[in-house]
């Protein structure tokens, strides 16, 4: 094999990992179809990277849905090859954050973890509020930007692989397939706590994280319920509206209770009143 040859399997390679890492666990034949490779080149690059550590074969959780007939075999990438393709300085950081810890206190990482959400959340948010309120524009949109940043992310219907934790059909998954800063977050989860709160805040929902990189698993997940967040962005809508017409007429039913009837008299008598009755005690 020609320096040639060498440097176009490389390139090849690179480019199974950068897909897998994007949309894994995936199978040869997927990988072989969006790639434009054959079945069996795409296996030989697979082979290649699981002896360097860098790719495994991954088995769904139990209870998840399966096809009829022999399973195929699903890949990710492994720690290894996640850390292949990181591009942040998780030594320094890692040195950084245990400084912080030592001398201010663990209260203060996670001060520096809301901060940092907190302005991730800020560059996102025009990108998110441009896609309108659907639900699904709203998370892809959100999704894009995490991408852009090298999360990797993606929008996934719960019925498809893999989503065997909610129930089908009541919301979508984000899927961050890659984290730039995963081994940080693996012995500071304040990182991961944070992230999903601003993912809450720029979607107008409590999303609910259910499996991380940092944590060993294949892939960040987060659901985000749907309905709640058509529900969430109407509430927030309306109140809008309502601070933008304050001249709009106040609730009668509130209004009519706060005062008696003009028809009902006050319940205090005159002296005329209290001096009859006086009488008619008497007598």
């Amino acid at each position: 094999m020609t320096e040639a040859d060498r440097l176009e399997d490389r390139g090849t390679r690179d480019r199974v990992s950068r897909e897998i890492l994007h949309h894994g666990p995936v199978t040869a034949s997927d990988l072989a179809a969006t790639l434009g490779l054959t079945p069996a080149a795409v296996r030989r690059h697979l082979d290649t990277l699981t002896e360097q550590g860098l790719v495994c074969t991954w088995d769904p959780p139990e209870g998840a849905p399966r096809r009829r007939g022999r399973p195929a075999r699903l890949f990710v990438l492994t720690d290894m090859g996640h850390s292949a393709m990181s591009t942040a300085y998780d030594d320094l950081a890692v040195h950084l954050l245990e400084f912080l810890a030592d001398t201010a206190g663990p209260e203060a990482v996670r001060d520096f973890a809301a901060v940092r959400a907190e302005r991730l959340a800020q560059r996102y948010r025009p990108a998110v509020e441009a896609a309108g309120e659907d639900p699904h524009h709203r998370a892809g949109a959100l999704a894009q930007a995490l991408s852009t940043d090298g999360y990797a992310a993606s929008v996934r219907s719960l019925t498809e692989r893999g989503a065997a934790e909610v129930a089908p059909g009541t919301g979508k998954q984000l899927c961050q397939g890659h984290c730039p800063v995963q081994q940080v977050a693996a012995q500071f989860p304040q990182l991961c706590e944070a992230e999903t709160d601003a993912f809450s805040s720029l979607l107008g929902v409590h999303v609910q994280r259910l499996a991380t990189l940092a944590h060993g698993e294949h892939v960040c997940t987060t659901h985000i319920p749907l309905g709640a967040v058509t529900s969430s962005l109407s509430k927030r809508t309306e109140s809008t509206e309502a601070s933008e017409n304050p001249e709009a007429p106040e609730n009668t039913a509130s209004t009519t209770t706060s005062r008696p009837p003009a028809h009902v008299a006050p319940d205090v008598m005159s002296d005329e009143e209290n001096a009859a009755d006086e009488h008619r005690v008497a007598s």
